[in-house]
């Protein structure tokens, strides 16, 4: 079998894909609770005769496809969880679960793994493609648990993607080196002293103090870390009093810290207490933070990432592969990488014509071109093959 066969084998499996999928989108599960999605993938997979061990890691399942001789084991990865969005797509197939929504496209990562699953089942291989159907990806906590109940064990290189909507469908973006920022969550509690609005001399301001800490942390943005490492960092809730006349007793705020490197992200958690802790005295408030580590920075392995950019190019074409820009969203397939080598890369779902003005990924009308689940079916099944083709 020659690489492109792999996309016109994928084409007869479209309709499949796509019923599937939207059967998914239709009946979306926040993390933690992809039963019904669970279910639904050990069915398939029942069907195709591939053996699976299900509850990893909450809902996740893993899946085994041994060749009739022995070698490395390739790993193929999709997450399966929703999001707390209420859609506003107006799709036929929309959610019928109010507040929830498949806003990042995880019912299409579901139904391309099993895409590249079933094109692979008739394929003469030595060694094994260990599939993993990952919950949790939203929340960062999916990875860890896979990987702390066996996920990885005996693999050899892992490989993963995501849909992107500003890129049209039909095309693939790969990166070498860092391709994904690292993602913390800071919780900060402050207290202060309750009182009328009309006597402030007689409270402790938490509100006042919460303002100057939102301003300040930008401080380190700005003038600790050099203008040549990306950081962001996001107050993203603040929380304190009831009514427009009472000086309230607290303030909790929320926040995400992001980075593009290992040595800033491990910096982070002294700047920020310091900034909060220092403010919060100033203002004679107590202060307490929770700094959260969630997930590093996704760096593809060199080689894996040149497999990634080989097998595209002999299957649809280099012509259709771009450099992927870096970003500072977050990938718990990161966590992944700090284990195993490999390689997580984009592949195009947005309309052919203008991706650039499509909604976004988390965006309540996100909207998925279809066109992309039997590629993506395709190019999955075509790297995993490449490294273990008998032929």
């Amino acid at each position: 079998m020659i690489l492109s066969s792999f996309v016109q084998a994928g084409k007869q499996l479209e309709a499949e894909l796509i019923a599937f999928r939207r059967d998914l989108h239709r009946y979306p599960e926040l993390s933690l609770q992809e039963s019904e999605t669970a279910e639904k993938v050990a069915k398939r997979l029942s069907q195709l005769g591939i053996e699976f061990r299900s509850g990893i890691g909450g809902y996740g399942i893993v899946a085994e496809l041994k060749g009739e001789q022995s070698g490395p084991t390739i790993a193929l990865r999709a997450d399966m969880d929703a999001l707390p969005i209420h859609e506003e797509s107006g799709l036929e197939f929309a959610s019928t679960r109010p507040g929830i929504m498949h806003a990042c496209g995880h019912d299409a990562h579901t139904s391309i793994l099993l895409g590249a699953a079933e094109l692979l089942v008739s394929q003469k291989i030595k060694g094994t493609v260990r599939f993993l159907f990952q919950g949790a990806e939203e929340i960062n906590a999916g990875a860890k648990a896979m990987i702390e109940q066996g996920a990885l064990d005996g693999v050899d290189e892992i490989y993963g993607w995501h849909n992107l909507p500003t890129l049209s469908a039909g095309l693939t973006a790969t990166r070498y080196g860092s391709l994904m920022g690292s993602v913390d969550r800071i919780e900060i509690h402050l207290e202060g002293r309750g009182g009328h609005g009309a006597i402030p001399d007689q409270s402790i301001d938490p509100v006042v103090c919460a303002s100057n800490i939102v301003m300040a942390l930008q401080s380190i943005v700005s003038r600790e870390v050099s203008p040549f490492d990306p950081v962001v960092v996001t107050i993203g809730s603040i929380k304190s009093g009831e009514a427009n006349n009472v000086i309230p007793h607290y303030a909790k705020m929320t926040g995400t810290i992001r980075t593009f490197d290992a040595k800033v992200q491990k910096q982070m958690p002294e700047r920020i207490e310091r900034i909060v802790k220092q403010i919060a005295e100033g203002y004679k408030c107590k202060a307490e933070l929770k700094y959260i580590e969630q997930t590093p920075v996704l760096i593809n392995h060199e080689d894996c990432n040149r497999h990634v950019e080989q097998v595209i190019d002999y299957t649809i074409g280099a012509e259709r592969r771009i450099e992927a820009p870096p970003t500072l969203a977050g990938e718990d397939f990161s966590v992944y990488l700090q284990h195993v080598p490999g390689c997580f890369f984009w592949i195009g779902s947005g309309p052919t014509i203008d991706a650039s003005s499509a909604y976004g990924l988390h965006h309540p009308r996100y909207e998925l071109n279809e066109d992309c689940i039997s590629l993506g079916a395709s190019l999955l099944a075509a790297i995993a093959w490449q490294k273990l083709a008998t032929e």
